[in-house]
């Protein structure tokens, strides 16, 4: 006899980090990765990318469409009077250097530039070129992620030496205070992570307690990362790279699990100026494609976000949410009135609408085949604009 299904709500799992929908990834790497080049693509900005270290010191800011062919096809259904896609903000934060944690570079400035992001892109530089300046003297990708890697740990070293020891004397003059002891015994399992065996807050084994006080803190190194390695255009078009199997062994051993996601800034730019026409029928020559989306979209994921859309002739918008936010609260996102009276969400299923060509069909078939139907996840549902 197959056990009792568990009464009350699905536990859902914690999430490491900021909570909200306007969060931002922030592109962290050596001077002169190519950080701003790509800044530059991604957003078709024009922030400034000189052969120089440090030529970015203030964080340039701005945010993308987040590509999808759904939204697409709802636009082009309805050609509504507004459009609206989901957005990634992302900022681009000068290079670090070795020492950056003391003052090396200006460091203490742009490490506080990564503390206000959520997430980071880690670029890494894997072209030669005698043009372009590279701080510690030559290409090594491997050694220059284990600078970024070690300066963000012994930030939160430094953060953690502060406030270890002011927590300690206060539970010392206030035994009784369970919330602060509690508080410190949690600091005193992140300070053995950090301090002791000089391990990412992100790798350890966090219970949902642990993790409402790591949240109070915000951690350099308990931000999820995905790793950019910057390649010529050359290397990227013919997929080979001497340092591409050393990079994903170094991931493997030090970040398991993070994406890679190779791509070139000199192709990403040279594409930048191309009329769309031109820029389809170079790819086709060359035989390769842009990496932009892709890097986008896991950005976009790794923020913990999703959306889902309101569709009508007045708007298709996409209206992003945290994972696991329940119906009452994703209706709020467009009106908090929804949320206070919220009775039921009426939602459909992209590939529904897509397959049966109108909502009203779309709806005929739900009604028919409600009782074997699953339950529909928030981020692929569809509902009408709000008059």
């Amino acid at each position: 006899m197959p056990p009792k299904k568990k009464d009350g709500p699905e536990k859902l799992p914690p999430i490491l980090g900021r909570m909200g929908t306007n969060l931002k990834v922030g592109i962290v790497g050596l001077p002169n990765v190519g950080k701003s080049t790509f800044f530059n693509a991604l957003t078709k900005s024009q922030a400034a990318a000189e052969n120089f270290p440090f030529c970015t010191i203030d964080p340039n800011e701005s945010r993308v469409p987040v590509p999808d062919e759904r939204w697409n096809y709802l636009c082009d259904y309805y050609k509504p009077v507004s459009k609206v896609p989901a957005f990634l903000n992302i900022v681009d934060i000068a290079g670090l250097v070795k020492g950056a944690h003391e003052g090396q570079g200006l460091g203490n400035a742009f490490l506080s530039h990564i503390s206000a992001c959520d997430a980071i892109f880690h670029m890494t530089r894997a072209f030669d070129d005698d043009e372009v300046i590279h701080v510690e003297g030559d290409v090594n990708p491997c050694r220059d992620m284990e600078i970024i890697m070690e300066e963000l740990r012994k930030k939160d070293e430094e953060y953690l030496s502060k406030h270890y020891d002011t927590m300690q004397r206060s539970v010392l003059r206030a035994a009784s205070d369970k919330k602060a002891k509690d508080e410190f015994d949690v600091l005193t399992k992140i300070r053995k992570q950090v301090v002791e065996d000089k391990q990412h807050i992100r790798f350890g084994d966090w219970h949902t307690n642990d993790i409402e006080i790591l949240n109070k803190h915000l951690f350099l190194t308990a931000k999820p990362v995905i790793y950019l390695v910057n390649l010529s255009e050359k290397d990227y078009i013919r997929k080979k790279n001497k340092w591409l199997i050393k990079i994903k062994e170094w991931v493997d051993k030090n970040d398991p699990g993070s994406a890679i996601i190779p791509f070139s800034g000199v192709l990403e730019s040279k594409l930048l100026d191309m009329e769309p026409e031109d820029r389809k029928k170079y790819l086709e020559e060359v035989k390769t494609t842009s990496a932009l989306e892709k890097i986008i979209t896991l950005g976009y994921k790794a923020l913990q976000l999703q959306y889902f859309f309101t569709t009508g002739p007045d708007e298709v918008k996409a209206w992003t949410i945290m994972k696991h936010t329940k119906a009452p609260q994703a209706a709020g996102r467009i009106h908090t009135d929804f949320e206070k009276g919220f009775i039921m969400a009426e939602v459909m299923k992209f590939e529904d609408f897509k397959n049966e060509g109108s909502e009203a069909a779309a709806k005929a078939r739900i009604r028919k085949n409600t009782k074997t139907l699953p339950r529909y996840s928030i981020n692929c549902s569809l509902r009408k604009s709000p008059r």
